[in-house]
């Protein structure tokens, strides 16, 4: 016999976690950067929770919860500020099955409902396995997925039981997080026959439940094809409305030439589902273990990091995940290590101690790249600076509350070339602790700003442009003496923006 635990949530509000208090800053000054500008500020722009900002295109990652590696209640109530719709859950299977039998989803149950009583919609990751059954795979990251008919029988329960509580609140699931780890024991062929067992078991409890299939940490299109294969070999490739993908990398560019590899592999096997970016993110500090380890880091490279990849992954074209909202010490089977990544810093005592500026940063991007900013056709416009620098520029309109829809230009450096005419080529850059901009152009073939303005995303400070420097001719307008580094900066009309 099952028995399942319930929670009573009672709770209307919750205060702000834990003895130090933390409280996002909404002062126009709320991040310090060394940037200088020869240009007028005239504002910062005002920061927008996730109830305001309504559709958005991000996720925000409030993992290890399962672990016990991080405590939700430390830094709860920054979550909606933060302006990001959706957040990303695992479910923890050895948390809630503690003993054979016996499901106590008290813990999940009360995050889930805080989360969805903030307005935000929950992604729940089904992984990781129970050790108290044989087979039944690993409690904790890169842990073999579950292999025998006893272990497999009782995951199938464990998917059962748990698509059947949360059916009403949970429409968006996710699958055994980076299988791909563990190669050894997770072929593409039985990583797909697991994703497959799965998907149909919340299928059947959940008829409309949106699947994210795969999980991949890595890139690789090889391992990627091995499982899309088989999945195809059932017919079960479109069961997944989008596919899952990972990819650090130094620099957040280097991921994309990869992930077009991969998307042309899906496209190979299904015109309608999609891939998404599900876990990225970038420490605060040099790290031992983990993705992007063994390099030095600070809270500003951080922050530029994370914003490169969410405006990368944008006008890519996928949607994006920011790993993660909280540090946390992870005390796992085989690694014990801190993972800075969070955007807000945490103690060993799992206590939230303060923001970064990563938070902030982000909060800028989720804010102003909401639902209403589409990217615009290829070929609007385009950037250019000296040869040698690389510049990742995106083109985009942003719809206004008076019905306009305006330009908003969103561009940094992220690398350099060598090499001369066709044979040139392209190292792209980490973000680096330099604050030093230098001028780019940026040609449109749109009429002139009525009211232009540069934005330093990391900061939020809004500088009004020169309009001597907004050269009007018969093909458009030719904006020079764009200040341009390498975090990312935005140029468009001051009716586009909300600032304080």
């Amino acid at each position: 016999m099952k028995t399942v635990l319930l929670a009573a949530v009672l709770f209307s509000s919750v205060a702000y976690g834990g003895r130090y208090n933390v409280r996002p800053s909404t002062s126009p000054d709320r991040v310090r950067s060394p940037l200088q500008v020869d240009l007028p500020r005239i504002g910062t722009l005002a920061p927008r929770g996730a109830k305001e900002v309504g559709k958005s295109n991000w996720t925000i990652g409030c993992e290890v919860l399962d672990r016990d590696f991080a405590n939700f209640w430390e830094y709860c109530d920054l979550v909606e500020p933060l302006g990001i719709k959706t957040v990303r859950l695992q479910a923890g299977w050895a948390k809630c099955e503690p003993k054979p039998g016996e499901f106590n989803f008290g813990w999940l149950d009360k995050i889930v409902d805080y989360l969805k009583g903030q307005g935000l919609e929950v992604i729940l990751e089904t992984s990781y396995g129970n050790t108290i059954y044989p087979g039944a795979g690993g409690w904790d990251l890169s842990g073999g997925i579950p292999t025998t008919e006893e272990g497999l029988r009782h995951w199938d329960e464990w998917i059962d039981t748990l698509s059947r509580h949360f059916a009403g609140r949970v429409d968006y699931w996710a699958m055994w997080n980076e299988p791909d780890n563990n190669r050894k024991v997770n072929t593409p062929e039985r990583v797909a026959d697991f994703n497959r067992r799965t998907a149909r078991i919340i299928r059947k409890n959940i008829s409309d439940a949106r699947l994210q299939g795969l999980s991949l940490g890595g890139n690789d299109p090889e391992y990627f094809e091995g499982c899309l294969q088989a999945l195809a070999a059932t017919g079960d490739v479109d069961l997944f409305e989008t596919y899952i993908y990972h990819g650090y990398e130094l620099a957040p560019e280097i991921s994309y030439p990869k992930v077009a590899a991969k998307r042309a592999v899906l496209e190979k096997y299904s015109s309608k589902a999609r891939l998404r970016q599900g876990e990225n993110g970038c420490p605060s500090e040099l790290i031992g273990k983990f993705a992007l380890a063994n390099t030095p880091w600070s809270e500003l490279t951080q922050a530029k990091w994370d914003m490169r990849r969410m405006l990368g992954d944008l006008g890519h074209g996928y949607e994006s995940s920011v790993y993660t909202m909280s540090d946390f010490r992870h005390h796992g089977v085989s690694i014990h290590s801190p993972n800075n990544k969070g955007l807000v810093r945490a103690n060993d005592n799992r206590e939230t101690i303060a923001i970064k500026r990563a938070y902030y940063a982000v909060q800028n991007v989720a804010g102003l790249f909401d639902a209403s900013v589409r990217l615009a056709a290829a070929g609007d416009a385009h950037s250019a600076t000296n040869s040698d620098i690389t510049v990742a520029f995106y083109d985009y309109r942003k719809a206004g509350a008076d019905g306009k829809s305006r330009p908003l230009f969103a561009f940094w450096t992220c690398g350099h070339t060598s090499g001369k005419w066709r044979d040139t080529t392209v190292t792209y850059d980490r973000p680096s602790d330099s604050f030093t901009t230098r001028p780019t152009v940026i040609d449109w073939n749109g009429p002139a700003f009525e009211e232009p303005v540069w934005v330093d995303l990391l900061t939020g400070r809004v500088y009004a442009f020169p309009k001597e420097d907004m050269l009007v001719h018969s093909a458009g307008v030719t904006f020079v003496n764009v200040p341009v580094y390498d975090s990312p900066c935005v140029l468009t009309e001051r009716a586009a923006l909300k600032l304080q």
